[in-house]
């Protein structure tokens, strides 16, 4: 199955051109607990700062 994950996080070891992520598996989390109401309670734990 072809997926288009986007991102806007230049400083992230994942990030390509045109805001692509080229991470093979993206893990992302709720701020609050197992459910969240909106994108802003998540975060993406698949970032690495670039070096």
């Amino acid at each position: 199955m072809a997926q288009e994950i986007l991102c806007e996080v230049s400083n992230c070891k994942f990030w390509s051109n045109g805001n692509k992520c080229s991470a093979k598996s993206i893990y992302v989390v709720s701020q609050k607990g197992k459910r969240a109401k909106s994108s802003e309670e998540t975060d993406c734990k698949t970032f690495v700062p670039r070096d």
